[in-house]
């Protein structure tokens, strides 16, 4: 998550250092984590330089793990998002799953208490790290005007740029949300605009360019597609079944 988040600024990630605090020594949950932590710094090319662990069971119960990442990026290359204009075209990047977010309202409506292999299993699957992707857009100098990561408050987190360019955000192409979601939404009953601010709904990265940048990052990325584009407006506009949800206004 900390890398996906570093790249939105063009930054190239380095280094990481972890905190893991336990209500009591639990080795294999240690263990674990820091076997995840070693592939995820491997995929996204970074050194893990430092850690700290702690029990603390007046603090936590389980576990609480934290991270910070150090990124690089020249004063001059900072993707802001200010370039953002009218007729950008945004294009996504697939996500793994559910990822990193949204997990105490997924975790109430699947869970409810009762022990589900399966489903946890999906719940954990791995956040998808998005670094080598993107660095190959930035090292080819493809002009790029925004970068989003879609985590916690999921499309929302468009305003970012929406507000810094004046500009407002129409996501009327977004592929098929993963199976993960949709039973969410169907066993919570919850709304189509609370799923778009909650969860990512199967794109992880948005890349905002103009449309004749548009061949040039496809054939670096095949994989990524047209998922939207800039409009006027003030707001962040998903198209869903046929009909449009406002996720966020500004």
């Amino acid at each position: 998550m900390n890398v996906n988040d570093v790249i939105c600024l063009g930054a190239e990630p380095l280094a990481l250092v972890n905190y893991l605090v336990l209500d009591r020594a639990r080795p294999e949950v240690v263990r674990n984590v820091m076997i995840g932590l070693r592939r995820g710094a491997l995929e996204a090319g970074v050194a893990v330089v430092s850690g700290e662990t702690a029990i603390m069971p007046d603090v936590v119960k389980g576990f609480d793990l934290a991270a910070t990442v150090v990124g690089l990026v020249r004063k001059d290359r900072i993707i802001t998002g200010d370039a953002t204009k009218i007729g950008d075209v945004i294009l996504g990047l697939r996500s793994s799953g559910i990822h990193s977010n949204g997990l105490t309202l997924a975790r109430r409506i699947l869970l409810k208490g009762r022990s589900n292999p399966a489903i946890a299993r999906e719940l954990l699957r791995p956040t998808r790290i998005y670094v080598k992707q993107i660095s190959a857009l930035l090292k080819a100098n493809i002009e790029i005007h925004g970068l989003a990561h879609i985590t916690g408050g999921a499309y929302s987190k468009l305003k970012r740029i929406g507000k810094r360019a004046k500009v407002g955000f129409v996501l009327d192409t977004l592929p098929k949300p993963h199976p993960i979601f949709k039973e969410i939404q169907h066993k919570g009953h919850v709304s189509d605009r609370e799923m778009y601010r909650t969860f990512n709904m199967g794109t992880g990265f948005l890349v905002i360019c103009p449309m004749k940048m548009v061949k040039r990052v496809q054939s670096l990325l095949p994989e990524i597609k047209q998922v939207g584009r800039v409009t006027r407006g003030h707001s962040v506009t998903v198209s869903v079944n046929g009909g449009e949800v406002e996720v966020e206004s500004y």
